[in-house]
């Protein structure tokens, strides 16, 4: 018997002593190191455009590529900016430059110069000596190669979202703003919506403490749109691609919030998403696509991605335009005296004491009106009024295109540059590489090429 407890005895010290080597070695020291992607070298002789201030054009001569869905409402908006002039339409079908032109003449406005015709018309708008900035609303794949051509051939220029679909055209529209000089804007009007811009003047005036984590989204169930797009172009995006394809109006109002590349930067990302199912469904049931060509399908239903900033911020963004959801930018600021959350619900959440608010509930209504009113931004004290008259989104577009024309009309740097155009589209081919990449960490190139750092801290410009 006593042979039989010794036994017992050694079998038991074996096993626990295994089982500490066995838990020693899943503690591993071992650093991932990120996946780097490439950053060219800036050209010999080219500087940064960082606060781009080019000479004032007392009168902004504008040409409109793409007049399909997005371009006559821009067009639209622009009879009702001052010092903008509508001098050039360009569309490759005829009859969306006439349906345009209409909305000049109900203005009592000229008519402009109309190119249409062929798939190069938008060419000559480009090139001609008649327009200061080309705005281009056309389908995602051909926003890079149209901004670049205009700023070759002088001009500014602001595209709708997003601006460029991979690295490649992310580059070589930096290294065209930073030779020509020239003004290269992304289009994205959630920065101007009446929550995100009172929100982010409440973070710059210490409201929320030091802000550490934030977040965004594009959360739309396109089913009812898929058929607009012309060639349906948007539908075979997501398609073929893997990743978030539509990153910009969750990603930029929050990284303005974190002063990115303006004391900050985007450093590392992690992406993941779901398979898809609803929308290879859609092509099932209303296309009749056989099952299997069906669900060849890149785009995942849900994409999330989680990117940690060089100061030790964090960003959340997410992207699904199928699901069966409430539509949702997400944008929530977290710092360490406060709370914001736009969707479901608009709310603030204040650690103040001295006010008699907690963070462990919303204010209530009458505390956020009297919040958002004494921290409104002056853009929405001086367009509030004129923007909802004149609508886009609630307004938030036509203060998009209205502080455009004014940043040009004063010569001042513009409220979005063309290293922010780079940041927030940079998602679309860096998610789909962690993805690819069994959710592996990609290093998020610095687009300022070492500059980052040099201005302290997100502003708007003013003329006075």
């Amino acid at each position: 018997m006593h042979k039989h407890f010794v036994l017992i005895a050694i079998l038991l010290a074996m096993l626990l002593t295994t089982g500490c080597t066995t838990n020693n070695k899943t503690k591993s020291s071992q650093v991932i190191e990120p996946i780097q992607v490439d950053v060219p070298l800036r050209p010999e002789g080219q500087k940064d455009v960082l606060e781009l201030r080019t000479p004032k054009i007392d009168t902004v001569r504008v040409g409109f590529i793409g007049l399909g869905s997005r371009g006559p409402g821009a067009v639209q908006r622009y009879v009702h900016i001052p010092g903008a002039k509508i001098v050039a339409l360009c569309d490759i079908y005829e009859e969306n430059v006439e349906k345009t032109q209409a909305i000049l003449d109900k203005a009592g406005l000229p008519r402009a110069t109309g190119y249409s015709g062929s798939e190069d018309a938008w060419k000559q708008l480009c090139e001609s000596d008649q327009v200061d900035l080309v705005y281009i609303a056309t389908d995602w794949k051909n926003h890079a190669k149209m901004m670049i051509y205009a700023m070759e051939q002088g001009k500014h220029v602001a595209c709708e979202v997003p601006a460029a679909m991979t690295l490649d055209e992310i580059w070589a529209i930096i290294d065209t703003a930073e030779r020509t000089q020239k003004h290269a804007m992304q289009l994205e009007n959630c920065v101007y919506d009446f929550f995100e811009l009172t929100t982010l003047n409440m973070a710059q005036q210490g409201v929320f403490g030091e802000v550490l984590h934030v977040e965004g989204s594009y959360i739309h169930n396109l089913n009812n749109n898929w058929e607009r797009y012309v060639n349906d172009w948007r539908l075979q995006y997501n398609k073929e691609f893997r990743g978030d394809v539509y990153p910009t109006h969750g990603i930029g109002p929050v990284a303005q919030v974190l002063n990115i590349h303006r004391g900050d930067r985007m450093k590392t990302l992690v992406s993941m998403d779901t398979k898809p199912v609803n929308l290879p469904e859609y092509l099932i049931e209303k296309r009749g696509v056989d099952r299997d060509s069906a669900y060849n399908f890149a785009n995942g239903q849900h994409t999330m991605t989680m990117i940690s900033t060089e100061n030790g911020k964090t960003l959340q963004i997410q992207h699904d335009v199928t699901s069966p959801r409430p539509y949702s930018r997400m944008y929530q600021v977290s710092g360490t005296k406060g709370y914001a959350n736009k969707y479901p619900v608009e709310g603030y959440a204040i650690e103040d004491e001295g006010e008699g608010f907690s963070s462990h509930d919303f204010l209530s209504q009458d505390n956020m009106n009297m919040l958002m009113d004494k921290y409104k931004h002056r853009i929405h004290r001086e367009l509030e009024e004129k923007a909802k008259e004149v609508g886009g989104h609630g307004g938030m577009d036509f203060i998009m295109d209205y502080r455009l024309i004014y940043c040009l009309r004063n010569g001042l740097p513009l409220d979005m540059d063309v290293y922010d155009l780079a940041e927030w589209c940079s998602l679309v081919e860096l998610s789909r590489i962690s993805i690819e990449n069994n959710n592996s960490p990609v290093a998020i190139p610095d687009f300022t090429r070492g500059n980052w750092n040099r201005i302290q801290g997100y502003s708007h410009a003013f003329a006075d």
